[in-house]
Formats: C-alpha cells, sequence, structure tokens
C-alpha cells in the first residue's frame, strides 16, 4: 500500500469516529431542546468549531467531549460511550456496590434503609431493579407471587403487575399513571432502549382501574399517594427519592432511594405500633438484587 493511500484511509478513519461522535453529540443536544449557540456560549467553545465537531470536520478533545456532556446533563454511563467514540478512554468507573471503594455508600444507604423503619424504603437502579430494602418493604410486596419477587426482583412489575401488587392498591389507575410518567421521562432523558422496553412492558399490563389522561389534582391535595389494602385496613403513603449527589461512579450515579412515609395520622400510627409489637411488619418476603 502506498503512503498516500495509507494516509487516506487513515483520514477516513478519523472521520467516520469524528462524524460518530460528533452525530452522538448532536443527538443529545436535540434531546435537551439545545441550540448550538446556547451550548457552544454554556461550553465557552465557538459556535464554529461546535458546528465542525457535530458534522464530523474536527475532533472534540478529551476535555470538550467531557465538557460538552457536563453542559447537556448527559448521565455518566453515556458519557463513557461519548468518549469511546471519540477515541479516548472512559474516565467514569462502573464497580460493584460490594467492591471495597463503595464501603461508605454501602454504609450510607443501610443506615438511610434502618433508620426509616418501620416505613419501607428501597434502594433502585437505573432499571428500576431492587437492589436493597428495608423491613418494611414487606407490607407492599405482600402476596405478590414469587416469580415477582425472585432477585433481579422489579419494582415497577411488582407495583403494577397483576400477580403482584396491583390488585391490593385502592388507586391503581392514579399511580399507574405517576409511574409510567415517571419512567417515561427517565426515558426521555437517557434514551435507554432497555428503560423503552420496560416501558413498553408495563404499560401493557391490565388495569381495570381507568388511567386518567391528565393530572387534575383536588384541591387540597399535594402528591400521588399510594392508596394499599392492608387486611382489613387502608394504609396511605407518599414518597420521596434520593440520590447520591456528585457521584464520580456510573453505578452510584445511577442509584436511587425511594422512601415511603405516612400520608395521614392513622396508617402512621398503625405502623408504628404494629412495628412495636411485632418488630417488624408481617407480609411478604423479597430478596434484593445480589451485588
Amino acid at each position: 500500500m502506498t503512503t498516500s493511500r495509507a494516509a487516506s484511509l487513515e483520514r477516513g478513519g478519523r472521520r467516520a469516529g469524528n462524524s460518530r461522535v460528533g452525530e452522538m453529540l448532536r443527538q443529545w443536544r436535540d434531546r435537551r431542546r439545545v441550540s448550538q449557540l446556547d451550548l457552544a456560549i454554556a461550553a465557552e467553545v465557538s459556535t464554529r468549531h461546535l458546528s465542525f465537531v457535530e458534522t464530523g470536520r474536527a475532533r472534540p478533545s478529551r476535555e470538550m467531549v467531557l465538557r460538552l456532556g457536563e453542559h447537556l446533563d448527559v448521565p455518566l454511563r453515556e458519557r463513557n460511550h461519548l468518549l469511546l467514540a471519540a477515541g479516548y478512554a472512559p474516565v467514569y468507573r462502573e464497580g460493584e456496590l460490594g467492591d471495597p471503594e463503595m464501603t461508605a455508600a454501602r454504609s450510607a444507604l443501610r443506615q438511610v434503609l434502618t433508620g426509616h423503619e418501620p416505613y419501607p424504603a428501597v434502594v433502585v437502579d437505573r432499571m428500576w431493579n431492587l437492589v436493597d430494602g428495608n423491613a418494611g418493604v414487606a407490607l407492599l410486596t405482600e402476596g405478590a407471587a414469587p416469580e415477582l419477587l425472585a432477585p433481579p426482583s422489579n419494582v415497577l412489575r411488582i407495583a403494577l403487575h397483576p400477580a403482584g401488587m396491583a390488585p391490593r392498591v385502592l388507586n391503581l389507575g392514579e399511580l399507574r399513571a405517576d409511574l409510567l410518567g415517571r419512567l417515561r421521562r427517565q426515558v426521555d432523558a437517557t434514551a435507554d432502549p432497555g428503560l423503552a422496553e420496560l416501558l413498553a412492558e408495563v404499560r401493557g399490563y391490565p388495569c381495570d382501574d381507568p388511567v386518567p389522561e391528565v393530572e387534575v389534582p383536588g384541591g387540597s391535595a399535594v402528591f400521588v399517594p399510594l392508596r394499599l389494602r392492608h387486611r382489613d385496613r387502608e394504609l396511605s403513603f407518599f414518597s420521596t427519592i434520593a440520590t447520591f449527589g456528585a457521584p464520580l461512579d456510573v453505578t452510584l450515579s445511577e442509584l436511587a432511594i425511594e422512601s415511603f412515609y405516612p400520608a395521614d395520622a392513622a396508617t402512621g400510627e398503625y405502623l408504628r405500633r404494629a412495628a412495636a409489637a411485632n418488630g417488624t411488619i408481617d407480609g411478604g418476603s423479597i430478596r434484593p438484587y445480589p451485588t
């Protein structure tokens, strides 16, 4: 092969690589509904150079890929993919929760979960798989089919599947609309095909309780509650969601803690009395996904 031919092939390979990362960056910019000018100003690069990057005429530096990814709020997992497409090694590690480096994070998660008892709390990953949960989770999984509880158990399947929690949810249509909305926004934010498949699956579960097309809250409503039938009584909960601040590990960045709180005094009193009498809340068992 002649020198000129080899150089031509090398330039062609570089252009192909530049085109891949450029197209990926443009897709993320479109997904975030950010103009080229606005992104260029925020990232402190010229609009001309950003245009060259997106069209494959220029190769971005590693620092520029990271800067653009940050301003576009690209998930850490996808920032690594951008780096690979640009010809660089990933910079964000993807560890296991059981790694020694994760000791402090594991301890914090366990402290939050146990400190929240007797109320339910779960830790889920990006696919809504259960990573960990406290004793109160048994209240939510009571009566669920064993196959739904076997690891890796998925909290959306448990909540909405007819063999899971759904038959005991008194406001299933309202809760289903809220959960599907959260998942749909997550799909839009991450472009994750696995999440899109999960959305299609759980959206197909039957639901006799009509799902409202548009949420019109009541005059005194401040959140969508979980109204759950537990034996001869109705329990009501609301939830909060927490994540790790400024994570530099892909796994940690994708974990979320959802903590359930009593939405009325009767629910709180019942759970506290039951826990004081039994040491825990009786119900089904759930096994966290092994990490």
